[in-house]
């Protein structure tokens, strides 16, 4: 079966400062354990904000670094998941309903893709 990654991204700027409410952890969490006992996730995991990482880029022949927080970024990668599923659209509706577990208020958007095997 095709393997998926699901990139979660959000917008920092209009995040909650105090991150996801306990409610919204518990109902990612049910899910989580729902799309596990499927055997469908593999792997998944939140990142921390971009002002604590770094992007290493390779330009001309030059390596550089840059310290976060990217302000010039308006979504950042929040975390991300792998799925296994039978096809695309299975990984689309899991993905539906990891979106559907946040309040009214969050900007998440899921990027699907599926990982090239070989």
């Amino acid at each position: 079966m095709p393997r998926y990654l699901s990139l979660v991204q959000i917008d920092e700027n209009n995040a909650p400062a105090e991150g996801p409410s306990p409610e919204l952890m518990q109902r990612m969490g049910e899910l989580i354990e729902e799309i596990t006992k499927a055997g469908v996730m593999l792997e998944t995991a939140g990142l921390t904000p971009t002002s604590q990482g770094a992007r290493v880029r390779y330009e001309g022949g030059t390596i550089s670094v840059t310290d976060g927080p990217f302000t010039e970024t308006k979504e950042a990668v929040g975390g991300y998941a792998i799925m296994q599923c039978k096809d695309r659209a299975e990984a689309i509706e899991w993905t539906k309903r990891f979106l559907k577990v946040h309040e009214e208020f969050w900007t998440v958007t899921c990027e699907v893709r599926e990982i090239a095997e070989g």
